[in-house]
């Protein structure tokens, strides 16, 4: 009993604050990858929530602000976790980076520190033994979700985000990654608390509404994230040949809000734009453009033309070789 009580309080610590490891994170690293039912109850506890749908029933204006939610936490995703703190595509001022920051974490994907090291250590090794999330490797699920499960996982390498570690702020974050979704999701309660007393004839009810805006909004923006890890590595189209299976594909890029041309983005990580033609959908650069005029962003980094071309040629080869 005793040293159950003491493994609750490490995981309580923990879920509190991701860098407590007493053994260190080197620890964990040299685990083997394998799946932390206790760490991730969180992630459990929110797919379980969405299950209350059936007692909470649902409605039009429910499910608008669930997809309102879904596009612009994505957008928070694509936009800041990814292209800003992962890759550095465009500038801001430190408190805009802040801003962003705390946005990005109401998506529940923890904080934008282990987010950006993750995802930069997936470049240097897409698709290679090291990637922790190659389908080629180790297969669908586990790219998909399976990764965020396993204790080598767990620890924020801030070695590979040095840039963004400068910042106390961004670190605190990161630490306390669940502060923010527990902010968020009491401010979802009081909504729909309101909307319920005051509001009598939208018929929204108070657990309706947190049930669609924090569960259901949540878990569908997750797994539509995660499908860039899994699906976009294994359907679509190569525009480029890279060293990986990144592959482009417009029901992604629908679903993303433009992440979905992984084969243009893994070809050019920097640009800002990641669909790299008027063709191509990305709706995220769009709203970072719209961002530029009104200077909280600038210096959007953009495809050189030495990109464009080497598209142009490959494309010509390809007709080349079907003739």
């Amino acid at each position: 009993m005793q040293s159950f009580l003491k493994k609750l309080r490490l995981y309580i610590r923990q879920w509190w604050d991701n860098d407590y490891y007493p053994d260190g994170p080197e620890a964990l690293l040299r685990q083997k990858q394998h799946v932390d039912w206790a760490r991730t109850l969180p992630f459990v506890f929110l797919h379980a929530g969405c299950l209350a749908v059936f007692w909470v029933g649902w409605n039009w204006f429910v499910v608008g602000v669930a997809v309102f939610l879904y596009a612009i936490r994505m957008f928070a995703i694509t936009a800041f976790y990814h292209r800003y703190f992962s890759h550095r595509s465009f500038r801001t001022t430190r408190f805009w980076q802040f801003i962003f920051a705390v946005w990005g974490n109401t998506a529940m994907q923890r904080g934008a520190l282990w987010w950006a090291s993750n995802h930069r250590h997936h470049h240097q090794h897409s698709d290679q033994p090291e990637d922790i999330h190659s389908p080629t490797h180790d297969g669908f699920v586990w790219a998909h979700i399976g990764w965020i499960t396993s204790p080598p996982n767990f620890p924020t390498d801030y070695s590979r985000v040095k840039d963004l570690a400068k910042c106390p702020e961004l670190v605190y974050l990161n630490r306390h990654d669940q502060l923010i979704p527990y902010i968020y999701g009491a401010f979802m309660f009081l909504i729909g608390w309101l909307l319920e007393r005051f509001a009598p004839s939208l018929g929204v009810t108070m657990w309706q509404f947190f049930i669609w805006s924090f569960f259901i909004s949540t878990v569908f923006l997750l797994h539509g994230t995660l499908f860039i890890n899994s699906l976009a590595h294994v359907f679509g189209k190569k525009r480029f040949e890279t060293t990986d299976t990144s592959r482009n594909s417009f029901i992604l890029a629908i679903i993303t809000l433009g992440e979905g041309w992984h084969n243009n983005h893994h070809r050019y990580m920097h640009s800002a734009r990641q669909g790299f033609y008027w063709w191509e959908l990305d709706i995220s650069y769009y709203t970072l453009k719209v961002m530029s005029w009104l200077g909280i962003v600038w210096d959007l980094k953009r495809v050189p033309e030495q990109i464009y071309e080497e598209a142009r040629i490959q494309k010509q080869q390809a007709l080349a070789s079907t003739d």
